[in-house]
């Protein structure tokens, strides 16, 4: 949601949302924190603890991307399927919907362990009207959602949130767990050239009871799954910083300074150190992890080795999900991140979202035979 300024009316005084959301103030803020939120609407994530778990089968679609292919034939290799969605379209039928493609990322995960079986909602695109309009054709059944997780607050990541709860709203299980790394997830942000860029709409998740989980370390997800928690930033990864971000709330949007560390609320806008983004993950049996890397803001190589911090667990199995890879980097800075990948050895890789070519032709090149484009209704089919 895009945000403006806060125009405050005198009145008597109540703790209506609009007064306390103007007023500011710790004890504001703690009001306001009850009145948006509730009782029972927000729970303690259950930390990462001892053995990471383990799944038997693990699918990961993805439902919104960038890019649509036609005809591209699927593939099958050592313990994994990778199936490529077909033409949409109904012979000797009026045309129907197809898949859409545009800047966003969003990705469907189905695991299984024995007999039980989990379904995750990673991040939810950028357009509602795209997202809503993939998972029709790839028959991805919202009442089926175990757990959403949105990776950081970045709108082409959070865009098609509010959409899907509005269409979904009585279908979705109740006190649904939606997963974010932070409070600062819900910060108002702009691009780094003054574009506006929006805020994650914390009302709209409140009203669609959905159980508000803040994962600031590695935590359990549907059972199945684990987030990476907070990603350290150590190394040489330098990614590119395309936003800023403002603590405090304007309008009903953005983030509690009291939720944020101290030395970001400056009341003007900082440079955004994505300090709340996470990955989620999960362990193969025998095969090791698969890390969906969502947009790696914090760094690609950062990224994974988080997970294997996390987890204990060094065998990476695939890595999905966008790496930020683009110009103006270079193609030295590229020729790095490959070899720390190569170091790290994982079976699979599959780039998507905020990767661009020149690094993707490299990668391949580099690693024969480990590399598959993603692209929207693409399935990685994963056996233990």
């Amino acid at each position: 949601m895009l945000f403006g300024s806060c125009n405050c009316m005198s009145g008597p005084a109540s703790l209506s949302r609009r007064n306390l959301l103007c007023a500011g103030g710790a004890g504001f803020v703690a009001a306001l924190v009850s009145t948006m939120i509730g009782i029972g609407r927000t729970a303690q994530a259950k930390m990462l603890t001892g053995e990471v778990p383990e799944v038997d089968r693990l699918s990961v679609r993805i439902v919104s991307d960038i890019m649509v292919r036609r005809n591209v034939p699927s593939q099958k290799l050592e313990g994994l399927t990778i199936e490529r969605a077909p033409p949409n379209e109904i012979p000797d039928a009026p045309p129907r919907a197809t898949l859409v493609g545009e800047w966003g990322l969003s990705m469907h995960a189905e695991s299984q362990r024995r007999d039980e079986v989990r379904n995750i909602l990673v991040d939810f695109g950028y357009n509602p009207v795209t997202l809503l309009n993939n998972m029709e054709i790839l028959k991805i059944a919202p009442e089926k959602f175990d757990a959403l997780v949105l990776s950081h607050g970045h709108y082409d990541h959070f865009g098609g949130l509010v959409g899907l709860l509005a269409a979904t709203k009585g279908k979705l299980k109740s006190k649904l767990p939606f997963f974010i790394g932070g409070e600062d997830c819900f910060c108002t942000r702009i691009y780094s050239n003054g574009g506006q860029y929006g805020a994650l709409d914390r009302q709209a998740i409140m009203d669609a009871d959905l159980l508000l989980m803040t994962a600031e370390g590695p935590a359990v997800v549907a059972d199945h799954a684990f987030t990476t928690g907070k990603i350290a930033q150590s190394g040489f990864e330098t990614p590119l910083r395309n936003t800023q971000e403002k603590v405090g709330i304007v309008n009903g949007f953005g983030c509690f300074p009291d939720k944020v560390a101290p030395a970001k609320n400056t009341g003007s806008l900082i440079p955004d150190d994505f300090e709340h983004e996470i990955g989620t993950n999960f362990m193969l049996k025998g095969k090791g992890l698969v890390i969906l890397t969502s947009c790696s803001h914090r760094g690609i190589i950062n990224t994974i080795k988080q997970a294997q911090v996390a987890s204990g667990v060094q065998k990476v199995h695939a890595v999905i999900g966008g790496f930020h890879l683009l110009p103006p980097l270079t193609d030295e800075y590229f020729r790095q991140v490959i070899a720390a990948l190569k170091d790290i050895n994982p079976d699979y890789l599959m780039p998507a979202h905020c990767v661009g070519e020149p690094f993707y032709d490299m990668v391949r090149r580099e690693m024969p035979g480990k590399v598959f484009q993603s692209n929207v209704g693409t399935r990685y089919a994963f056996t233990a």
